[in-house]
């Protein structure tokens, strides 16, 4: 009788640790819906937070607050770009192409207040190659100055190749932070609203095979109740910061409850960071739906782009004859 009460109390306790993860109709773990990621902390942690890895909850307020201020197109000036008299900004210049009504960015902090998404290294911080570091800023200060002696010198943000947030991986931007997740026997699906990026991802733990890919190329495979996606095989430059085809991916996706799935992702590129890095943020549920992301219809936004530059170039031979 012992050994048989003994033997229910052990099948009700299996029972219940099974019952606690959420599960799909093929009995995978359950991380599907429809989520935002959007959030106004940043990827790496401001020079003025060095060594604070966390804000109190005052602090966090204070620092919600600025950033909301600091990032607000309706007070930058629309010839310059530059922020309004009496106002102080660490934004960049440019002209603006958008006021403030089409941004979606974040406007707090993750819950745990952190002050940056990476979490390794511990300073927060990418570890860049310093001859990495001063060709992406060279390469930035030519794309702001609008240099483009061919569609090819452009981001592939402005050439409609990959969004700037979408990924993989995946990091909250100005706008367009929403993700469909569609999970079916073997396989998943992550959709994303941000230039209608779309990867099918087998989940069988397969070889990865040898076509390079904007994208790369992606498997998966369960982790107890972790969904591992390890992504290689890129064509070029993905929408990360500071990678190169080299890149390595890991993305880790774990059910914390109804609302909420943990998205973190390591990254490692021998070729300009010393170290792999890793970064994490939640992606929240929403019951917004995805919108049409139309990018450049027709191509008219590169045509311009380009264009423009042709025309500066002209000035600027002019002016030093």
């Amino acid at each position: 009788m012992c050994a048989l009460g003994l033997v229910g109390m052990m099948a009700a306790s299996a029972q219940a640790q099974s019952d606690a993860v959420k599960r799909t109709s093929h009995g995978d773990p359950d991380i599907s819906g429809m989520f935002t990621y959007r959030t106004i902390t940043p990827l790496e942690r401001p020079a003025a937070l060095e060594g604070k890895e966390t804000l109190s909850t005052e602090e966090a307020a204070q620092f919600e607050a600025s950033e909301r201020t600091r990032l607000n197109r309706d007070l930058f000036d629309p010839e310059s770009g530059a922020p309004s008299a009496g106002y102080q900004s660490r934004a960049e210049g440019g002209v603006l192409s958008y006021n403030e009504f089409w941004y979606e960015r974040g406007i707090e902090l993750t819950s745990d207040k952190r002050t940056a998404l990476i979490t390794d290294p511990p300073s927060g911080r990418l570890p860049w190659k310093p001859e990495a570091r001063e060709a992406r800023a060279v390469r930035r200060l030519n794309l702001r100055n609008g240099f483009a002696d061919h569609y090819t010198d452009r981001s592939l943000a402005d050439r409609c190749l990959l969004g700037f947030n979408s990924g993989p991986p995946m990091t909250s931007g100005a706008y367009n932070n929403n993700v469909l997740i569609v999970q079916t026997p073997g396989y998943v699906t992550i959709f994303n609203e941000m230039v209608h990026n779309v990867r099918i991802i087998p989940i069988d733990g397969g070889e990865h095979g040898e076509i390079r890919q904007w994208v790369g190329d992606s498997r998966g495979h369960w982790d107890g109740d972790t969904l591992v996606i390890e992504t290689v095989n890129f064509r070029g430059e993905t929408a990360a910061r500071g990678s190169s085809a080299d890149t390595h991916l890991i993305e880790r996706f774990r059910r914390l409850d109804d609302d909420t799935v943990a998205y973190e992702f390591t990254f490692t590129d021998e070729n300009n960071f010393t170290q792999p890095w890793t970064a994490s943020m939640p992606l929240r549920r929403t019951d917004e739906p995805l919108f049409e992301y139309a990018c450049h219809e027709g191509n008219i936004g590169m045509h311009g782009i380009m264009a423009g530059a042709r025309q500066l170039n002209t000035q600027k031979v002019t002016s030093t004859r």
